[in-house]
């Protein structure tokens, strides 16, 4: 991971008191406390894994004894039936820490399985995949981290990392250039100025003003065609809006440098993976 592990320790312990709260009614009253067992996760469809280290993280809080040994890691290909990680410890621990694991590396699985699909439908043009900051509150870093496992690249963290000029941004200002007029005033040297353009005309005025990043905002590939030919590289262009699986080959041979779709994080199937007791 190249998140700080106290960053994902705070994470995962808010998951884990949402689920066990007070008492695991049914595992407290079943079982020993010092009962031990052997698990394994095997996947159950094919795709790209990721979280694996978070979800071992999991058992490792609530069991000081947890051992694991880990067949795949982050990033791999796995296929339906694959051996993920072998693991023992305490059988309460396991069984109260197996749905919050999982939850973790089946939803940062799916995502790093759905990013990979697009990449490989735009290999061997110019673009690249971001994710957006459509994200599941908490869950950003995860959800990135996951997106970059796949092969795609991150778009902002938060709203310090760049200054994207929204639609409802530029109608408040009274127009893209006087926005972006006010913004260069302010910011500093290294911060990025990126404007969202919904027609030709702005893009031509989002150009004209100096905007480092231009976004697409649901535009046509006919149209997008003819704003690549309007920048002429001189400056980053951004598609963005209803970028479907079937879509982004056509989009992404344009012309265009990036192709953010937000669905990466904020609606992805989740990824099947079991836990099985030995």
């Amino acid at each position: 991971m190249i998140l700080p592990q106290f960053y994902i320790d705070d994470l995962i312990k808010s998951a884990i008191t949402e689920d066990i709260n007070y008492i695991d009614v049914a595992t407290d009253y079943l079982l020993d406390e010092n009962h031990v067992s052997e698990a394994y996760f095997v996947s159950k469809a094919e795709g790209v894994l990721c979280g694996l280290d978070v979800a071992m993280r999991v058992f490792q809080l609530l069991d000081s004894s947890f051992s694991c040994t880990l067949h795949k890691r982050d990033g791999d290909a796995v296929k339906k039936g694959d051996l993920i990680a072998e693991f023992s410890g305490k059988t309460v621990k396991l069984l109260k820490g197996e749905r919050t694991a999982l939850n973790l590396i089946q939803h940062m699985s799916g995502i790093a399985t759905a990013t990979s699909l697009c990449v490989k439908e735009i290999e061997g043009t110019r673009a690249t995949i971001a994710d957006t900051r459509k994200t599941l509150p908490g869950l950003r870093s995860l959800q990135k981290y996951a997106v970059t496992c796949g092969g795609g690249k991150n778009h902002r963290y938060n709203l310090s990392d760049c200054a994207m000029l929204k639609d409802n941004h530029i109608d408040a200002k009274g127009g893209i250039t006087p926005a972006v007029k006010a913004l260069r005033e302010k910011i500093g040297h290294t911060v990025k100025i990126e404007v969202e353009t919904r027609t030709l005309d702005e893009v031509r005025e989002a150009l004209s003003a100096g905007a480092d990043i231009i976004m697409l905002d649901n535009m046509d590939n006919e149209t997008m065609a003819e704003a690549v030919r309007i920048v002429d590289s001189n400056a980053l262009l951004e598609a963005s809006g209803n970028l479907t699986k079937e879509r982004l080959r056509s989009v992404a041979e344009l012309g265009v440098d990036i192709l953010s779709i937000g669905a990466l994080t904020h609606s992805v199937e989740a990824f099947d993976i079991s836990m099985k007791m030995k």
